[in-house]
């Protein structure tokens, strides 16, 4: 599903250089669930941004699905967000004037489908148990179910990718194992690929493997 070869990222200070990433090289099969931790400032950000298609590499090679996605355009990488990837983040990201069964049909407008928006948007909140909540807006939800309906907004168009950014990092330890529940069902029962950012340790365990981020570097690899 990823194969990274030899990532450096950099971005331009003014008179220097800030080195990211410094060598990145992983491979993520399809149907794994992995947690990528690692302190402030190492690096993970940036990489869950390259591979989500949001940035692209200052050097090395980005294979998804078989596609190297690195020199990309920007409409090109928009296409394969759009179809490939699912984003939950840790902020939830929901417009406040709109419904729960709304802010999920949105996920599909993205990804430029039409036909039947509604029917399967409301078959994505019944998979994360919030059918009875379709017509709340973000206001009358909890963070739990807030961070639900974010989940559905990614699920709804079936991506084979789903890429999570502290995705309990705003919600209390209850709430938080509920998200994670989720987002294990859907590796197990749906063979989805996910990549979740957490900086916490009980949430990482609960994936089948961590890879341990320090200095722009894969510090540790390894099978939980």
């Amino acid at each position: 599903m990823i194969r990274l070869q030899d990532i450096t990222k950099v971005y331009p200070m003014g008179n220097r250089e800030l080195k990211v990433l410094t060598g990145i090289s992983l491979n993520i099969e399809t149907g794994e669930l992995v947690a990528i931790m690692g302190p402030s400032g190492s690096g993970k950000s940036t990489m869950l941004n390259l591979l989500g298609c949001l940035d692209t590499p200052t050097s090395g090679s980005y294979y998804l699905d078989g596609r190297e996605v690195s020199s990309l355009s920007s409409r090109e990488l928009a296409q394969i967000r759009g179809q490939k990837i699912g984003f939950v983040f840790q902020t939830f990201n929901l417009l406040p004037r709109l419904s729960a069964l709304a802010n999920v049909e949105l996920g599909l407008r993205y990804a430029g489908n039409s036909d039947g928006r509604r029917a399967m948007a409301m078959e994505a909140l019944t998979k994360v148990g919030l059918s009875d909540r379709a017509n709340h807006r973000p206001t009358e939800l909890s963070g739990g179910e807030q961070q639900r309906v974010a989940i559905a907004r990614a699920l709804v168009k079936n991506p084979p990718l789903i890429l999570a950014d502290e995705p309990t990092g705003n919600l209390d330890s209850r709430s938080g194992e509920e998200i994670i529940s989720i987002l294990t069902s859907l590796h197990t029962e749906q063979g989805i690929t996910v990549v979740m950012i957490t900086h916490d340790p009980s949430i990482a365990h609960h994936c089948e493997r961590i890879v341990h981020i320090k200095d722009g570097q894969i510090e540790k690899d390894e099978k939980v």
